[in-house]
């Protein structure tokens, strides 16, 4: 279930990233290294999901702070199924372009 704060979260942890990639200085700047931050950013948001599930099974975590992260879990998800999606739109539309 998303709400809109988390949502805004997401989105707005997308904007850092595609900022971050824009202002590095290395050799890969650019979409490929700001899809890079992204996936990392949704596998630490995941392994911080599993951690807090893991301690709530424990008896040692709070349920709300499990409900928090998968809920901001689902959204990097969708964030990134958005994104994936308009990448494959955009490419079928420049293959369909006449040389």
């Amino acid at each position: 279930m998303s709400t809109p704060s988390i949502a805004a979260n997401a989105y707005a942890a997308l904007q850092r990233a595609a900022q971050g990639a824009t202002k590095t200085n290395s050799s890969e700047t650019g979409f490929g290294q700001m899809l890079q931050n992204v996936l990392g950013d949704l596998t630490n948001k995941g392994s911080q999901m599993d951690t807090k599930a893991l301690a709530a099974a424990n008896g040692k975590g709070d349920l709300i702070d499990v409900v928090t992260a998968v809920a901001e879990t689902e959204v990097a998800v969708e964030t990134l199924v958005s994104v994936r999606d308009r990448m494959i739109q955009s490419y079928e539309e420049i293959m369909r372009m006449p040389i």
